[in-house]
């Protein structure tokens, strides 16, 4: 049984939301609501994620990818190698993440991710709890 969890939309982007669960106030949501994000709205949503982070003690974040058919290597790298760099230092350690169905975005997401680590293989993102899941509520609760 899927349950339906009640959100707050904190920030509003062209193509994404970000939002808070309301029962657990640690635990924020980036919503992919187009099939792409621009890097530099890509930036711009992340970098609110980080001041949210400060200032709400956030420490989980999901990023709900489900709508996104374009994959794009270079904000995978700045969100791997830099963002996450800044957010392990301000205590959100926890990353779920919710990938489209696509096959051929799965795979491009695997191969971007091995060649972030092949590059930086000393990153804080590897101390990261970092995990896929196949829905919002798993998401949350793992």
């Amino acid at each position: 049984m899927i349950i339906e969890r009640k959100v707050t939309v904190i920030g509003t982007f062209k193509h994404a939301l970000i939002k808070i669960v309301d029962d657990k106030p640690e635990v924020a949501i980036v919503e992919a609501i187009t099939t792409y994000i621009p890097i530099e709205e890509f930036k711009e949503i992340f970098n609110a994620i980080g001041k949210f982070t400060a200032e709400r003690k956030i420490t989980k974040l999901i990023f709900d990818k489900r709508k996104l058919s374009v994959f794009h290597q270079p904000s995978m790298e700045w969100y791997f190698v830099e963002w996450k760099e800044k957010m392990f230092n301000l205590g959100l350690k926890t990353h779920r993440k919710i990938l489209p169905q696509d096959p051929i975005f799965r795979q491009s997401v695997k191969i971007g991710r091995d060649k972030i680590k092949q590059i930086h293989p000393n990153g804080k993102y590897l101390q990261m709890d970092i995990q896929y899941a196949d829905n919002l509520e798993d998401a949350i609760s793992k």
